[in-house]
């Protein structure tokens, strides 16, 4: 009872009043399939450094990037982050996590969001930008939901090649709206062609492109944003930040909406979480924005200070005049990219982007000449691209896994039918001792040698 305070008659109590008789009737909406049908294989009766050491050798089970070399990207990417980083965001002023409701106890956390916001602007070419969102997924389901608020438009139009978790994300929050969801193929991997522009029309709300896209291609779409815009339809660009520093950004090639995650910003992958969600638009848009803006003002002294701007969201207004229900900002998250871009700066965001970038180059020209391995796509790639791998690609993770890789993320994970495709993605963090070890390793697999 050292860490549960409810004891048995006290659980009675609460199933009663709920209305059920147990616990398992309490969670009979659950499929079988996914609840665990056995007590937790704990020993009764350890003390507390017992159960954490069989925890901590559980864990370690996992696969990390601890012990392996990270080539596994998808929004989520093995940066490095500077221990300044850790030493700052652990401070008290920033950890404790609260809404700051009253400015004049919370200038500080009040300011940091107004760095973030001011610096996503300045990355992403935009004029405003919110507190944060939760991760990529949500940040595009929120811009879709603003899309149709805007335009009173239903149907969106975006591309095979925008990161398809985060379509699935955002088609299930937004299709009990009404909207309906239209994808543009790219059978060559890119966006631009011609098929997108066949599907656009006067009824679409908004077009959805990823910038670079989910296969790593960075795709000219200045003339397909243009097009857009001839229906009136608004442009949303799903974004990598850490491309910025060498690429025009969104903002510059017309984008209305602008999203992201932005892990890949001083802050660590963690088994795929907690994220934030970066959310940027232009002026037009600004009161249609999910979440909250925090803005700078006067006080009556005429002394600086910052405020909750712009708080649209259920929580704070009627909820008939909410544009969102989406009830907070990663706050701690936002102020760990905030020191990291700080520490950075402009140059030091282009230096990692062009290390990225040449890694990957470097990579793909190895693996293209490994027998029975092939590069999926032509084009310029960022830091990530699509190989075809002889056999099954899970196959060839699992090999590469246990020789000390990780070696990319099958395509069959995001419900693609491709079983030889493979999206590996590199980082300034990988060495070029890895990346042959990498290429030595796929020739040993492809001459059947090493399998």
């Amino acid at each position: 009872m050292r860490y549960i305070p409810n004891t048995p008659d006290d659980r009675s109590a609460m199933l009663r009043d709920i209305g059920v008789s147990s616990f398992e009737e309490l969670l009979e909406q659950v499929p079988a399939s996914l609840r665990l049908n056995r007590p937790l294989k704990i020993a009764d009766g350890q003390s507390e450094w017992q159960v954490r050491r069989d925890l901590t050798h559980m864990s370690e089970k996992n696969l990390s990037a601890m012990g392996h070399a990270c080539f596994m990207g998808a929004g989520s990417y093995d940066h490095y982050v500077p221990a300044a980083v850790n030493a700052l965001a652990s401070r008290s002023e920033y950890v404790t996590a609260y809404t700051p409701y009253q400015p004049e106890v919370a200038q500080g956390t009040l300011q940091v969001i107004f760095e973030f916001q001011s610096m996503i602007c300045e990355l992403f070419g935009m004029p405003a930008a919110n507190a944060s969102m939760y991760d990529g997924g949500t940040a595009l389901s929120e811009a879709i939901a603003m899309a149709r608020a805007h335009t009173k438009r239903q149907r969106i139009v975006w591309t095979e090649a925008v990161h398809p978790s985060y379509r699935r994300v955002a088609e299930t929050n937004n299709i009990a709206l009404g909207m309906t969801f239209d994808v543009a193929p790219c059978p060559n991997g890119s966006q631009s062609n011609d098929t997108i522009s066949m599907l656009l029309g006067d009824d679409v709300a908004a077009l959805v492109v990823q910038y670079p896209n989910f296969f790593g291609i960075i795709d000219d779409l200045k003339q397909l944003v243009d097009r857009a815009h001839s229906h009136g339809t608004l442009v949303v660009f799903v974004t990598d930040p850490m491309a910025m520093g060498l690429l025009k950004s969104p903002g510059q090639l017309g984008a209305d909406i602008v999203v992201g995650e932005g892990q890949c910003l001083g802050n660590y992958m963690s088994y795929g979480g907690p994220y934030l969600g970066l959310f940027a638009a232009s002026s037009e848009l600004v009161r249609l924005m999910p979440g909250r803006i925090v803005g700078i003002t006067k006080d009556v002294d005429g002394r600086r200070g910052f405020v909750l701007t712009l708080q649209t969201r259920e929580q704070h207004i009627r909820r008939d005049k909410a544009t969102s229900n989406i009830c907070t900002n990663q706050g701690l998250l936002a102020t760990r990219a905030t020191f990291y871009m700080s520490m950075l700066g402009p140059t030091g965001l282009k230096d990692i982007g062009v290390a990225s970038a040449r890694r990957t180059q470097y990579l793909m020209k190895k693996l293209e000449a490994v027998p029975g391995f092939s590069i999926a796509h032509k084009g310029v790639h960022f830091r990530e691209f699509l190989l075809k791998v002889p056999g099954d690609a899970r196959l060839f993770f699992k090999f590469m896994s246990e020789n000390g890789i990780l070696a990319g993320i099958p395509l069959t994970k995001f419900g693609m039918t491709d079983e030889r495709g493979l999206l590996v993605a590199l980082t300034e963090t990988r060495t070029l001792e890895e990346m042959d070890k990498y290429v030595a390793l796929a020739t040993g697999y492809a001459t059947g040698g090493m399998k």
